[in-house]
């Protein structure tokens, strides 16, 4: 099996490639940078950008699979940014699988396609795309899902999958944005604190991805076509989560708080004047951070497990554990 990997230098690329790679499969990978660790570990490294469609094409010359990871992530930007990289990049991927030939693709989308704001409690992939959207990245992703999944076909059997607030070792996101705003005294429980949310440990995201891949094996298969929710199995409360994340990085717990209406209100001032005056950098609140804090959103994951065997193979405890033991081994 020869496969592609876009992203791969990435938190979820990355071990969605030493994954492969253990698996006996050849991998090459396509990042924006130089990522010479990959190599050490028998990766193909090829460098590009996925708005430069020939390169992706390119990229995609003699593989049989492509797993899309890669993506413009956040929740501020410019449209233009989001829309280049995360909805005309995704359609030079399926430009390049068709042209090569490609058989399988995988492409990581995410749950945000679904949230307009409101709670999603135990909800599956039956529920629509969102009818408004809070900010870009969720716009941008939704837009390249429906691409993907309206190219199924019999020469390309196409997938996306819907992992949810993906962490840990290695996470350059998620944690270390908490971690930074904790020690900067910026932490504020918005809402009563009882929301839920889904989460997923990396590996077992990682591991859904090959695991789809694996089940599409002819144009028959349930799996193509579709679009899934992956998390753990089991939501965790919000805000007694992230305590446990920061009592592992030996930081105090989450003690003021928030109302969710008045996060609301903020986020959204927020972006009016970031939005008028072009300030560098992002808001502390958005509405769709207010949301995504205040709001439960939890998934049911039965239909990854009844059509592609999708277990969580490492638990919640497992993965702080791991999480805890990366930090103290530096």
């Amino acid at each position: 099996m020869r496969a592609l990997v876009t992203g791969a230098g990435g938190f979820l690329g990355r071990y969605l490639t030493e994954q492969l790679l253990e698996r006996g499969v050849q991998v090459r990978t396509f990042s924006r940078g130089d990522y010479p660790e990959l190599r050490a570990i028998g990766a193909e490294t090829v460098r590009g950008h996925l708005q430069d469609a020939k390169a992706v094409k390119a990229a995609c010359s003699g593989r049989d699979v492509v797993y899309h990871t890669a993506a413009i992530a956040g929740i501020w930007g410019t449209w233009k940014d989001f829309y280049s990289i995360n909805t005309v990049g995704t359609q030079h991927v399926l430009a390049g699988c068709r042209q090569q030939g490609v058989r399988k693709l995988i492409y990581t989308s995410s749950p945000s396609v679904t949230f307009d704001g409101e709670h999603q409690r135990s909800i599956d992939e039956t529920a629509p795309y969102a009818h408004r959207w809070l900010c870009h990245y969720p716009h941008t992703k939704a837009l390249a899902e429906q691409e993907v999944l309206a190219a199924n076909s019999p020469q390309l059997m196409t997938c996306a999958l819907r992992p949810h607030l993906i962490w840990g070792p290695r996470d350059p996101h998620l944690i270390p944005r908490l971690l930074d705003r904790a020690q900067k005294g910026q932490l504020r429980r918005v809402g009563d604190g009882t929301n839920l949310v889904d989460i997923v440990y990396v590996e077992n995201a990682a591991q859904a991805h090959w695991r789809a891949a694996d089940a599409m094996q002819d144009p028959s298969s349930r799996v193509c076509g579709r679009a899934y929710f992956i998390s753990q199995g089991e939501p965790v409360n919000c805000w007694n989560w992230i305590n446990d994340v920061l009592k592992l990085a030996n930081l105090p717990p989450v003690t003021r708080s928030i109302g969710y209406d008045a996060a609301w209100r903020i986020g959204a001032a927020l972006e009016t004047v970031y939005t008028v005056l072009r300030l560098k950098g992002e808001p502390r609140m958005t509405r769709f951070l207010a949301a995504q804090l205040g709001k439960s959103h939890y998934f049911k994951i039965s239909a990854a497990r009844n059509d592609f065997g999708y277990e969580p193979r490492i638990s919640t405890a497992d993965g702080m554990q791991r999480l805890a033991n990366s930090w103290a081994n530096g």
